[in-house]
């Protein structure tokens, strides 16, 4: 193994083992791992090989991700704040997703913004009145914001777009648990198997190089604009 993979050896493994800790029940193992996640997979993907701005949008998207993962351990009044943790984190996930190429092919994201707009709809019209009136608001709005996430992804490469259709499906499944609906068994390990690989493959993809910016190629390790791949190669 070379000492680069190393650190996404280290994330596969704490993942499945955070994993297995929720089949298992250790919920004090689960707490001490959860906070560790992001920031293991921020070292495995590499930001100094990205532009600085690039590299500052995708370490405060992980390092948001993991202030909500941490906030969300103590549930209760800090449950609207490791939301807004995970606002900024979309935040960050769509301006880097923008400036990679995302609004280039513009009948993918139409299609996108089309297919995750109806989905935003059908189900925020069918969780709100499950929803505790304090929640609604603040889950639409948090929603959207997922779902920019998605869109841009999509509009990115097939890779990011997987990434964050599994960054969608792990946030329903939330929301659906919050409005009381029927959970699939051990519903913890569905929302996290889909939220740790989403992550991963919203944040790995992004150390490809941008073919729209072939003047900065060789400080981002291309010896030239041609060796940098496309984004829509990126799968």
């Amino acid at each position: 193994m070379t000492q680069a993979n190393r650190p996404l050896a280290a994330y596969a493994a704490l993942s499945a083992g955070y994993l297995g800790c929720v089949l298992t029940g250790l919920t004090v193992a689960q707490d001490v791992a959860k906070p560790l996640l992001m920031p293991l997979l921020a070292l495995a993907v590499g930001l100094r090989t990205l532009p600085p701005r690039d590299s500052r949008l995708l370490l405060g998207a992980l390092l948001a991700s993991c202030a909500g993962d941490t906030l969300l351990i103590f549930g209760g009044p800090w449950f609207l704040a490791g939301m807004g943790g995970f606002a900024v984190a979309h935040v960050c996930y769509i301006s880097l997703f923008v400036r990679g190429g995302a609004l280039r092919d513009r009948a993918r994201l139409l299609r996108a913004a089309a297919g995750y707009g109806l989905l935003w709809i059908v189900l925020i019209s069918f969780l709100w009145p499950d929803l505790t009136p304090a929640l609604r608001l603040p889950l639409a709005g948090y929603s959207l914001l997922l779902a920019g996430t998605a869109v841009t992804s999509a509009g990115l490469s097939r890779r990011t777009g997987l990434g964050g259709a599994l960054f969608l499906l792990s946030d329903s499944l939330i929301a659906t648990g919050l409005a009381h609906w029927p959970q699939p068994p051990v519903p913890e390990f569905w929302v996290m198997a889909t939220y740790l690989t989403g992550q991963y493959l919203l944040a790995s993809p992004v150390r490809a190089c941008a073919p729209h910016r072939p003047p900065r190629a060789a400080a981002r390790g291309c010896r030239s604009a041609r060796e940098c791949p496309r984004p829509d190669a990126i799968r």
